[in-house]
């Protein structure tokens, strides 16, 4: 894979086309009570700990998953044994690559629900690779280093601006030193069946991402057909509006479009 390809990897600056679907089920009224947070690359699943404990407060089962993001196999694997252990039907959550996970995990029959955080909703045959192979002019570029075995990781001096500006200085420092390295394989992964054509789903917009742009999160929310929420807010919305982001699970959780 050229080097050129791999640092599109991170420009999350998408040209997609709107495709049909099978029509998928309304949603119940029925609240879910189990909930499984996925995270995406570059970081790991600590950066839920504000929205975990915002929905544990309301009184919501949380899980985390831990996904390696070395290959979407298996982050799937991973997250699908996370959704085994949950005592009934899951609200499935994924932020940026964890939007990936969620729609191929998402099939299993625990899941009745997803919802996506400034993620990647691909279709059947997409990869964030694929994705992101026609940035548009003017799209942003995350600093994104040579590979090393396999794996990508950001500029830790340029993390801040392009990851997580709207948070304090020594939070976004601390997310850039403790960064976990993103592998090529897990940008290659194709979903094979997407769970948002078949399930409901919900979508947080964060307006000043400098990671996915808006205009494309809103594009794939519109094909997904998902229930939208526009947020003030950077990459790394998840952190720093805790509270939005819980609301929006909390919603997809009461069935509420």
């Amino acid at each position: 894979m050229k080097l050129k390809s791999l640092a599109l990897a991170a420009v999350a600056a998408l040209s997609l086309a709107s495709t049909a679907h099978a029509a998928k089920p309304s949603p119940t009224s029925k609240p879910l009570k189990n909930v499984v947070l996925v995270h995406g690359g570059f970081v790991d699943g600590s950066g839920w700990k504000k929205v975990y404990d915002i929905l544990k407060k309301d009184g919501y089962n949380v899980s985390i998953v831990q996904n390696p993001t070395t290959s979407l196999t298996d982050d799937v694997a991973f997250t699908k044994r996370v959704i085994a252990q949950q005592d009934g039907p899951v609200v499935l959550v994924g932020h940026s690559y964890g939007g990936v996970v969620i729609s191929e995990a998402g099939s299993d029959p625990k899941v009745e629900r997803l919802v996506y955080i400034a993620a990647f909703a691909p279709d059947a045959g997409e990869s964030v690779q694929t994705l992101i192979a026609n940035p548009p002019p003017g799209a942003p570029q995350p600093p994104i280093l040579p590979p090393q075995d396999g794996f990508l990781a950001l500029d830790r001096a340029k993390f801040a601006a392009s990851f997580a500006g709207d948070l304090p200085a020594e939070e976004a420092a601390f997310m850039a030193a403790s960064q976990v390295p993103w592998g090529v394989d897990a940008l290659a992964g194709k979903v094979t069946v997407p769970a948002w054509k078949s399930k409901p789903s919900w979508y947080l917009v964060a307006t000043e991402d400098h990671m996915i742009p808006p205009p494309a999160q809103q594009m794939m929310a519109k094909r997904a057909d998902a229930k939208v929420t526009e947020v003030p807010g950077s990459h790394a919305i998840y952190v720093s509006k805790p509270e939005a982001v819980a609301k929006l699970i909390e919603q997809a959780a009461q069935g509420k479009k």
